[in-house]
């Protein structure tokens, strides 16, 4: 099945969750650690990306930043690819230390900002790694020390974070720490790392009240915010996003449209094209078809299957045919 497309405009607020591959550590002492996070800032340095908060556990890593004009892809690529080649030489390692992709969500600031600062930075205190929050803000694997003037990352942006709890930073470092403190014993929050519909609502509260009322609500697991928050980024993305997110009717629209285009262009009846014929050209087109539905759109082999009248394998088998030189 294709992956789905990143949102990555630059300036973008992003929540991204690094995971070892299998569960497995990413960071083994101190040295490992030590070298996760001055990469982190190097990177984020040098791709003039803005970091607010961070957490780095022992397998797994949560950043909040916002991409620059080099995107989300490029500094994560660099970041990741560096550490990962350091580990595993000084480890005596080979192969992936990372689950093959990591997820990022793209959020609304004027909505979660300061939820997430203080989620992300309560995952050391959650997992028992220190005990109180007086330890927390001497801890150094985490943006939360920072913020409150305990230890110095110059690359991390505490004055844009410490910006949303007051002007004055004496005065908003202590309502930072006070709203840190108020959220110690709520624990783990799905809706910020969980299921879209259940993000876009705010909880499965407001998704039953949809459902009792027969609403629908545009939704997806990249994005954290409201339904208008969803339609807007929606709006700014690109047509495979669209389609991802659109549902079966949309597909069955664009797919019919992308049929009937090719097949005029082609000379080619639809309705030959969706029998199953195997005849060299009919085929040919059916190819070409079954390229731009995956490869432009993001459909499932399945889905393409069922449009074009052949079996998922069929579809398979035709795409990789076209894509060999």
């Amino acid at each position: 099945m294709p992956r789905q497309a990143r949102l990555d405009s630059p300036g973008t607020l992003h929540h991204v969750i690094v995971r070892g591959i299998e569960k497995r550590r990413i960071v083994d002492d101190r040295w490992d650690r030590r070298n996760f996070v001055s990469r982190l800032g190097q990177v984020a340095s040098d791709t003039e990306t803005a970091i607010y908060a961070w957490a780095l556990m022992t397998n797994h890593a949560h950043i909040l930043l916002r991409s620059s004009r080099h995107g989300l892809s490029r500094f994560m690529r660099r970041f990741l690819t560096g550490y990962a080649i350091t580990y595993n030489l000084r480890h005596k390692r080979h192969g992936h230390l990372f689950q093959d992709r990591y997820k990022s969500i793209v959020c609304d600031e004027d909505s979660y900002l300061r939820e997430l600062v203080r989620y992300i930075h309560l995952n050391p205190l959650r997992a028992g790694v220190v005990k109180s929050i007086s330890e927390l803000d001497q801890y150094h694997w985490c943006g939360h020390g920072v913020l409150m003037g305990k230890i110095n990352n110059e690359w991390q942006d505490r004055d844009y974070v410490l910006s949303w709890f007051g002007e004055r930073q004496g005065d908003a470092r202590r309502a930072y720490r006070k709203y840190v403190q108020d959220g110690m014993d709520e624990g783990k929050r799905p809706d910020l790392v969980g299921g879209g519909l259940i993000r876009s609502l705010g909880g499965w509260s407001q998704v039953l009240s949809l459902r009792r009322d027969n609403r629908r609500v545009l939704s997806d697991q990249r994005i954290l915010g409201t339904g208008e928050f969803v339609q807007r980024i929606v709006g700014e993305a690109d047509e495979r996003i669209k389609c991802q997110l659109g549902g079966h009717e949309w597909r069955n629209r664009k797919a019919k449209q992308e049929i009937e285009q090719t097949c005029k262009a082609e000379g080619i009846n639809p309705k030959e094209l969706r029998m199953g014929s195997r005849r060299g050209r009919i085929a040919n087109v059916r190819a070409q078809i079954a390229s731009q539905l995956v490869e432009n759109y993001g459909f499932p082999l399945s889905e393409v299957g069922r449009q074009l009248g052949v079996t998922t394998s069929a579809i398979s088998k035709a795409i990789s045919r076209l894509s060999k030189p």
